[in-house]
C-alpha cells in the first residue's frame, strides 16, 4: 500500500532509523494485527477498537497523503472549550475522545493516522499508529543520517489516541502498548534497552473517565545518528461512550534539554475526556 513516509519517528539515528509514517484517510486499507500483544512475544498493534464484549470494528479506510497535514484548528475541535486555561483541544472524532496540550503544541488532521513502521515487516505494514494527535516541537531535530540529501523532522514529543483490539481490561492495554512505541520509536530493533511497568496504575481523568496508565522507557539504546536519544512511553487504557477499549498515549525524547516533563504529561492525560458518538462504528 503506498503511504506516505515524512519526518522520521521521535528519535531514532543512524542508517537502519524506523520511519515515521503519516496515513490520511483516502481509498486503500491498512489491517493490522491487535493491540494487546506484549513486545516480549512479538506481533504489531493497530488502531483498532475492543468492545467490552468481545466484538471488534472495522479498520477505517487509510492511504497516502501528499503532505504531513497538520492543523492548529483541526476539525471537530472548534466547538470544544479546554478544561486548561490557556491550553487547546485536540480531537479524535473516530474514537469520541478530545485532550488538551500546551497552546505551542502543532495539533495534526484528526483523520491522520501516525505510528512507526516495522524494520522486519515484508508486507508494509505499521508497526503501531495512532491518531487524533498533537506535536511537541515538530521540527526538534532535523537530520540527514543517509546523505541522501533529504532532511528528516523529528518531532521532541507525541500524543494522540487509539483503538485497542482485543483487550479484555485497562490494565492489559497499559502495561501492553507503551514499550511499543519506545520500541518502534526510539531503539528498533533492540529490546533489552527497555524497561516498562509491570503492573498499571489506577487513573481517573478530570472529567470522570476511569481507567489505568502504565510508562516504558529506554536507556542506553544503541541506535545512532544526530537524532538519537533514548525515549519514554505512557498508555492510558479505558472505554469510550461505545464502550470499546481505547488508549490514550505519549511518546517523547528522554533525556534530551526541554524534555516534556512528567508533570505535564500527567495534566494532558487528566484533561482526556469524552466527544461525542465514535464515527469508528
Amino acid at each position: 500500500m503506498p503511504i506516505q513516509q515524512p519526518p522520521q519517528g521521535g528519535g531514532n539515528g543512524g542508517g537502519n532509523r524506523t520511519k515515521l509514517i503519516a496515513i490520511v484517510a483516502a481509498a486503500a486499507v491498512v489491517v493490522a494485527a491487535c493491540v494487546t500483544g506484549a513486545l516480549v512475544l512479538g506481533g504489531s498493534k493497530d488502531d483498532k477498537a475492543d468492545g467490552k464484549n468481545g466484538g471488534s470494528t472495522s479498520p477505517s479506510p487509510t492511504g497516502a497523503s501528499s503532505s504531513p497535514a497538520s492543523t492548529d484548528n483541526p476539525r471537530a475541535a472548534e466547538s470544544e472549550k479546554p478544561t486548561v486555561p490557556g491550553w487547546k483541544v485536540v480531537v479524535n472524532p473516530k474514537w469520541g475522545i478530545a485532550y488538551d496540550v500546551p497552546s505551542d503544541w502543532q495539533a495534526q488532521a484528526p483523520d491522520m493516522e501516525v505510528g512507526f513502521e516495522d524494520q522486519k515487516s515484508t508486507d508494509g505494514k505499521p508497526l503501531i499508529v495512532m491518531s487524533g494527535t498533537a506535536e511537541d516541537q515538530p521540527k526538534w531535530c532535523t537530520s540527514d543520517d543517509n546523505k541522501d540529501g533529504r532532511t528528516d523532522d523529528t518531532p521532541l514529543a507525541v500524543v494522540g489516541s487509539k483503538g485497542a483490539s482485543g483487550a479484555k481490561s485497562t490494565d492489559q492495554i497499559a502495561v501492553n502498548t507503551p514499550a511499543w512505541w519506545v520500541y518502534g520509536g526510539y531503539t528498533q530493533p533492540d529490546k533489552k534497552s527497555i524497561t516498562f511497568d509491570k503492573k498499571a496504575t489506577p487513573f481517573t481523568t478530570t472529567s470522570g473517565i476511569k481507567g489505568s496508565y502504565a510508562w516504558a522507557r529506554s536507556s542506553g539504546t544503541p541506535q545512532k545518528g544526530k537524532c538519537a536519544s533514548d525515549g519514554k512511553a505512557l498508555t492510558f487504557g479505558f472505554q469510550n461512550s461505545a464502550h470499546d477499549y481505547v488508549s490514550f498515549n505519549f511518546y517523547g525524547a528522554k533525556g534530551v534539554q526541554g524534555e516534556v516533563p512528567q508533570a505535564t504529561i500527567m495534566k494532558i492525560l487528566g484533561s482526556v475526556r469524552l466527544h461525542g458518538a465514535p464515527t469508528s462504528n
